[in-house]
């Protein structure tokens, strides 16, 4: 699934590197405005096809943030540049995680939210390394704090993940039974993953395992969906799902 261009892009530095994003495209809501999403591309992707995907949604309150990941180079791919929202080598859960990364796009991505209206519920989708994203993003809310120890910022409503995993899941349930609050956050929010059983490029068991994870670290509401039939990319009726638990989830007016 590709994904989005409009604003331009702004550097984040963590410690010893500087990540510059790329471009970021608005789909702006039809109708009031009720909640704003942040939507994650895959990897080697770009923001520019969420546009035409999140506009054809009927889901007219809400407005869409489409970000585009730094160009660096990626272990899993030889070395070679391209879009990623942190460098990758093996997806098992013994692989190292690049913390600078994810804690680098985790926090563009709340800035993104922070300036939205308070009225406003705001949420984070993506799709394969952009869910992976999302979900590492609801992690960092139910904590408190990205990975660095830098205060979270947002009071996320909403995550949505097809077809990605979760980084850090090892330690996730440590950290966040030690706090009351933590704890208290990661029942609030709820989570939507989705996965296609014939995905050859992130396997469905890394989709299973990201749910059982959340789940038994105390996020209370998890949704899990597979598909017969689904590879590593969306189809309508995926779509369709999420716009159904969208609306139920956010309270949308005029959505069914």
């Amino acid at each position: 699934m590709s994904y989005a261009h409009s604003h331009l892009g702004s550097g984040s530095r963590t410690g010893r590197r500087t990540f510059e994003f790329g471009k970021t495209h608005v789909v702006r809501p039809k109708g009031k405005h009720q909640a704003t999403l942040v939507w994650l591309h895959g990897l080697g992707d770009n923001g520019l096809g969420s546009s035409q995907l999140l506009e054809s949604l009927p889901l007219t309150n809400i407005k869409w943030i489409c970000p585009t990941a730094p160009t660096r180079p990626v272990a899993l791919l030889g070395g070679f540049p391209c879009t990623a929202w942190f460098d990758v080598g093996e997806l098992s859960e013994d692989g190292p995680d690049d913390w600078e990364g994810l804690d680098a796009s985790a926090s563009h991505i709340a800035n993104l939210l922070s300036t939205e209206p308070a009225d406003v519920k705001v949420g984070i989708g993506g799709f394969s390394m952009g869910a992976a994203i999302a979900q590492y993003s609801a992690t960092c809310f139910a904590m408190g704090r990205y990975g660095n120890g830098v205060p979270y910022p947002v009071n996320l409503r909403a995550i949505i993940g097809l077809s990605g995993w979760l980084p850090g899941s090892r330690s996730l349930r440590n950290n966040i039974e030690v706090s009351h609050e933590a704890r208290r956050r990661a029942a609030s929010l709820p989570i939507l993953l989705c996965h296609g059983i014939s995905d050859d490029v992130v396997l469905c068991k890394y989709g299973e395992k990201s749910a059982q994870s959340l789940s038994s670290a105390g996020f209370r509401y998890v949704a899990y969906k597979s598909y017969d039939g689904l590879g590593h990319y969306t189809v309508p009726r995926e779509m369709d799902e999420v716009c159904t638990w969208l609306s139920s989830r956010l309270g949308l007016e005029g959505s069914s």
